[in-house]
């Protein structure tokens, strides 16, 4: 179990929120109901999404050593 209040909770929930974003924007469906604002709260989860998509490579190396730490640490 992972505590957001630390360094590496908060560095897997960004981790889990722009992955899933990224996934979402895939997906016509999601897309049109989640990621339609650009601006606001919601357009967070639109510059998640961006984020994920254009740094795709550098995200899913972020995972793997996020899981690696994560497996490891105890």
């Amino acid at each position: 179990m992972t505590n957001l209040y630390s360094v590496h909770g908060f560095l897997t929930a960004c981790l889990l929120v722009i992955c899933s974003c990224a996934y979402i924007k895939r997906v016509p469906q999601l897309r049109n109901q989640l990621l339609r604002e650009k601006h606001g709260a919601r357009g967070t989860l639109y510059k998640a999404a961006i984020i994920g998509q254009r740094l795709h490579w550098q995200v899913s190396i972020a995972c793997v050593l996020m899981a690696v730490y994560l497996l490891l640490r105890r």
